[in-house]
């Protein structure tokens, strides 16, 4: 009797020592990654124009690829489904081939793509940046590293790991230089769950001589603090301000986590979930001359939207699933807004459907 109970002490002390060393470890582990990091510039191939030009109309995409796991059948754990994991390395390599085919399909000048993951266990080590940058000749491209977690042990039985991953801009115009800046995030112990946040800032020469400053952003998801996502937009408004300020062209686009329109569920005829994580995105908060491009809309072009983003609490079905527009775009008003689309891929290869503008700048 005693030796059983000594066994059982033993293995309650040996997973106490486990729990503990884990829980010194993420602590020990946790750095933030630095502000107004200076980001390298890459191209591929040759980039023959080195300005945007008046009286020409640009198309701009921004899509969250969702790490190359999010199959329309796919679920995530942290959204109340079932896995934390992507399937497998074929299916990563299979999603992100088939967002890279849709991309080209497409063809803009510009694109925004958030979750691009370089070195994740939940992607399988797959590096997705140079997938998607090799397949895009003559271009230019910058990756800021959007967060680099300590390994999540949990769920216990498949790990969602460590996870590496960024924003990549990449133009057809040859870009001058780029910037990370990191977002305020939650300073508290859950901090460990709130991934690091940032935003890049790339600009592009414009033939008056001022700059063409294109912004690809990914705030925060799963916060319970609600003033963290306002204090993201906030600093956010003091940068593409000062940019406005000095005379140059904005354009604020990727996923914000927010519901762009302000009223998805009534647009869309979403079913109801329990919690609408996707709250109204605060306009009043943006600087004068600024505007979400959906408010540029009439009524009639707000309603023939398609969303951009599916809840993946289960596999994707048109009739249960609950769906909301969190992807867009923010422009200055010198930008004019010729034309936005959600390009419906039917969430095929992400939880993610892309969006794109057509715009011209305004000359003065």
């Amino acid at each position: 009797m005693k030796k059983g109970v000594k066994v059982i002490v033993a293995i309650i002390a040996l997973l106490l020592i486990l729990i503990l060393s884990y829980i010194a470890y993420v602590f020990l582990t946790y750095n933030r990654i630095d502000d107004k990091q200076a980001l390298e510039i890459g191209t591929m191939g040759e980039v023959t124009n080195n300005s945007v030009t008046f009286g020409t109309e640009y198309e701009v995409l921004t899509y969250n690829i969702g790490f190359g796991a999010y199959s329309a059948d796919y679920s995530f754990f942290m959204d109340g489904g079932k896995y934390s994991r992507a399937y497998n390395k074929d299916a990563v390599i299979e999603n992100i081939n088939g967002s890279i085919d849709l991309l080209k399909r497409e063809s803009p000048d510009f694109m925004f793509l958030q979750e691009v993951d370089i070195d994740s266990t939940r992607s399988y080590g797959v590096n997705e940046q140079e997938m998607i940058q090799n397949a895009f000749l003559d271009t230019s491209s910058v990756f800021g590293m959007n967060y680099n977690s300590a390994y999540l042990m949990y769920p216990i039985l498949k790990p969602h790991g460590k996870s590496k991953s960024g924003i990549l801009t990449i133009s057809n115009v040859g870009i001058l230089d780029s910037i990370r800046r990191s977002l305020p995030i939650d300073t508290s112990v859950y901090k460990l769950i709130d991934l690091d946040r940032c935003y890049t800032k790339t600009r592009i020469l414009v033939e008056d001589g001022k700059y063409l400053c294109l912004y690809n952003v990914h705030l925060s998801a799963y916060t319970k603090d609600e003033s963290i996502v306002q204090n993201q937009i906030k600093m956010l408004s003091e940068d593409i301000k000062k940019d406005y300020d000095e005379g140059n062209y904005v354009i604020c686009g990727g996923d914000f986590n927010q519901d762009l329109l302000g009223d998805s569920p009534a647009i869309f005829g979403t079913p109801v979930i329990e919690e609408n994580w996707a709250k109204a995105f605060p306009t009043e908060l943006l600087p004068e001359g600024f505007q979400v491009v959906y408010d540029l809309l009439s009524e009639e072009q707000r309603s023939e939207l398609v969303p951009s983003c599916r809840n993946a609490d289960q596999p994707y079905n048109e009739e249960t699933t609950f769906v909301t527009m969190v992807d867009g775009f923010i422009i200055s008003d010198n930008v004019q807004l010729n034309k936005v689309e959600t390009i419906d891929n039917g969430f095929l290869y992400s939880d993610h459907n892309p969006v794109s503008i057509k715009f011209e700048l305004k000359q003065r």
